[in-house]
């Protein structure tokens, strides 16, 4: 099963091997199935199934691209593109101790900001932490954030990263995703690339589509 490939509704992913389930799941003796329609996480310590329609469900471990909505007293409240906001505690955002009597915030993230970060914690009443511990975690500064159906990101970034590259090298763009749904383009031709990822979300399901891509990308 490829990360590009689509279940349906009561399809075998595989035995569980001692492995976390997460989303979109359920569990018929040791055999796993998809609830829905979607695409499959699998490795070798979990197993988890991405809905192909509908919001965002923030996952533990999840990189994601967030937008600061407010400033707290111990934090910062953040927008992940999905029913539930996240916060970024001061200790998850800032490295060292901050004294916040003395420091005001907004020096580290305001509102409208642009971060990848990592979803850290999320309980069962849908309380959703963010943390900036991560290698990939920082704020993306004078690009702009365009929103996709989650689902398709896989589909954008390629296989081993292929697609995302011709992109990147043919547009001479930076371009982050985050496994939300928001990608993040900053660079010389952001509008040509922008025209490839909504290409890219609207023919996900088609045969050739690179293809199409690279001479679209070159014209």
């Amino acid at each position: 099963m490829t990360e590009n490939s689509v279940v349906v509704p009561g399809e075998l992913l595989g035995d569980r091997k001692g492995r976390k389930l997460g989303q979109g799941l359920y569990l018929d003796g040791e055999n796993v199935f998809s609830k829905f329609v979607g695409v499959p996480r699998i490795n070798d310590v979990e197993m988890s199934v991405v809905p192909l329609a509908g919001v965002y469900l923030p996952y533990f471990g999840d990189r994601v691209i967030g937008v600061i909505e407010s400033v707290e007293v111990s934090g910062w409240v953040v927008d992940i593109n999905c029913p539930y906001s996240a916060f970024l505690p001061l200790s998850e955002g800032v490295e060292g101790f901050v004294d916040t009597q003395r420091t005001d915030l907004t020096k580290f993230f305001d509102i409208d900001d642009v971060i990848m970060c990592v979803i850290s914690r999320v309980t069962k009443n849908k309380t959703v932490q963010v943390s900036m511990d991560d290698q990939t975690a920082r704020k993306l500064v004078g690009g702009v954030a365009l929103k996709v159906t989650p689902s398709k990101i896989p589909r954008i970034i390629g296989k081993a990263g292929s697609m995302i590259m011709m992109i990147k090298e043919k547009t001479k763009c930076d371009i982050v995703t985050g496994q939300n749904g928001l990608v993040w383009i900053r660079g010389e031709n952001k509008a040509k690339a922008i025209e490839a990822i909504v290409m890219i979300e609207k023919e996900s399901h088609l045969s050739g589509l690179t293809e199409k891509i690279e001479k679209m990308l070159g014209e």
